[in-house]
């Protein structure tokens, strides 16, 4: 059997070769440039969106805090033993408040509905959907120097390093009655409210001290004490008319009962009852601190908050601060009447918040 010679392919059939070639040659460029295109519009989007998360740092905190317990639902369903302790004192204060409120309801003839402009001392922290109605003399610029860090988003860190004139600016803290009256509504219902309180003659005899002893307060010299001087001290002199800086405590004390004080104005909030400034007969107050259990309460609120690792109450000087004893001696220059007059001033306040009558009093 012989060999077949070798055959090559007629000039037709190589060109076809030939451009079958050329064309998986093409669909190859065709596909690799569809895949780079492809990942070059991937890397343009991914440019697009990386500077808008980077501008939102709270983004994915908003996206959870949805899910998670808030202070309101720590206090009254505690998930941490420690807190089960302090849920029963504030049970029996919130309940103090509720029993005098209801007795009061019944004495008083007076009715009256809360409008915004009565909401001026609740400060409103979003962040951890907080309400703190601040009262004057009770801690209350510690307090507002926390709500800063608290409320700031990362623009304080420590509270002591806010200047203490700057945490009374109102343009820094958001109020309760800046709000529509559906989130004023809303905010009632669903954030931690809480407010700090103290023994009301030590808190008023501080607010004393404070504005009409102390030589920088020309101010409260100027608005009340040329007012007081003119209307309660026989044979003033000029310097004493015009400055109004040597205020006595009796002075202030026949200023504050006078009947016509509180028909010309509402008293100026350093003194006025903590009844009138934060309504607790009004507002269900979740949780009633006091200034005599200061750090330990404050660092609760914190720790309902989610903060209490973070972030502490400041510390406060014992040593200036107005006492007991203070207060008595400061009472004890003036006469029984206005002892008994300023205590029913203050009463809803004693009542209220738990505190016995002083035993310096001399009630008629």
């Amino acid at each position: 059997m012989g060999l077949r010679p070798s055959v090559s392919p007629c000039p037709a059939m190589k060109q076809t070769l030939l451009d079958l070639m050329r064309m998986s040659r093409i669909c190859r460029m065709v596909l690799a440039t569809c895949l780079g295109s492809f990942i070059l519009v991937i890397f343009y989007f991914q440019s697009m969106f990386q500077p808008v998360m980077r501008r939102n740092p709270f983004a994915a905190e908003g996206c959870c805090r949805k899910g998670s317990r808030n202070a309101l639902q720590e206090l009254y369903n505690p998930t941490q033993a420690e807190f089960s302790a302090a849920a029963v004192l504030h049970q029996a204060r919130r309940d103090q408040v509720a029993d005098t409120c209801r007795a009061h309801s019944v004495s008083s003839r007076k009715r009256r509905v809360l409008t915004p402009s009565d909401l001026k001392h609740l400060v409103v922290d979003e962040e951890h959907e907080l309400i703190y109605c601040y009262v004057p003399k009770v801690a209350c610029t510690n307090w507002k120097r926390v709500m800063m860090v608290l409320s700031g988003r990362g623009k304080y860190s420590d509270p002591m390093e806010i200047p203490s004139n700057e945490a009374h600016v109102p343009s820094n803290l958001k109020t309760l009655n800046q709000y529509s009256i559906p989130d004023i509504n809303h905010r009632l219902k669903s954030y931690l409210k809480f407010l700090f309180v103290r023994e009301p003659f030590e808190r008023l005899v501080s607010a004393y001290r404070n504005k009409f002893t102390l030589r920088y307060n020309t101010s409260f010299h100027k608005r009340y004490g040329t007012k007081i001087v003119r209307r309660y001290r026989k044979n003033a002199t000029t310097e004493a008319l015009q400055s109004g800086a040597d205020v006595k405590f009796q002075e202030f004390a026949e200023y504050l009962v006078d009947p016509g004080t509180q028909r010309e104005a509402p008293l100026n909030e350093h003194w006025q009852t903590v009844y009138s400034l934060c309504h607790p007969c009004h507002i269900h107050y979740d949780l009633v601190g006091k200034y005599e259990t200061l750090e330990e309460d404050a660092n609760y609120v914190l720790k309902l908050a989610g903060v209490g690792d973070s972030l502490h109450f400041p510390t406060y000087a014992k040593s200036t601060r107005t006492t007991d004893q203070m207060a008595a001696m400061f009472f004890n220059n003036i006469s029984s009447q206005q002892q008994g007059q300023l205590y029913q001033l203050y009463k809803l306040d004693f009542l209220m918040f738990n505190y016995s009558i002083p035993s310096y009093l001399k009630l008629q």
